[in-house]
């Protein structure tokens, strides 16, 4: 029973994760604006979510945006037992699902950054995470409400 209780609430945090994953990608994109050569990055949220999850509304897992190619995948050794592994928590975006950002107009330096983009896309996500925010405390309200007999 307290699993079909909490379960929209565990997907929602999950996607605030996920959110907040994609806002930090976002972030290192603006931040990297002035970079020679550094490629965009983002992931298609969709297909996270859906991975992460495990509900999949009816998409192939991976598809990307068309104005994406994938990201290869970088080698790294680990030299030292003490060293992390490159896969992380729920919160982390699966390397297969990464991709880099297919640049509109070719700049000088090599730069994939399209500012206005990554702004917009940052505000978007933004507001998105505050609306998630609001449902998952909305939520959690109406549990304590109905506990409480209210």
């Amino acid at each position: 029973m307290s699993g079909r209780l909490t379960e929209s609430i565990d997907f929602h945090g999950r996607a605030l994760l996920l959110r907040a994953e994609r806002q930090k990608v976002i972030a290192s994109n603006i931040a990297n604006a002035d970079t020679p050569r550094y490629a965009a990055r983002d992931f298609d949220f969709k297909a996270a979510l859906a991975e992460a999850t495990g509900y999949d509304p009816g998409a192939p897992k991976g598809t990307a945006a068309p104005t994406m190619k994938p990201a290869a995948a970088p080698a790294v050794a680990a030299t030292h037992p003490g060293h992390l592994g490159g896969t992380g928590g729920p919160g982390r975006v699966d390397s297969t699902l990464m991709r880099y950002r297919v640049a509109e107009q070719p700049s000088l330096d090599a730069n994939t950054v399209d500012l206005d983009r990554e702004r917009a896309s940052f505000a978007d996500n933004a507001v998105r995470y505050e609306a998630g925010l609001r449902f998952i405390n909305g939520s959690v309200r109406t549990l304590l409400s109905a506990i409480r007999g209210e």
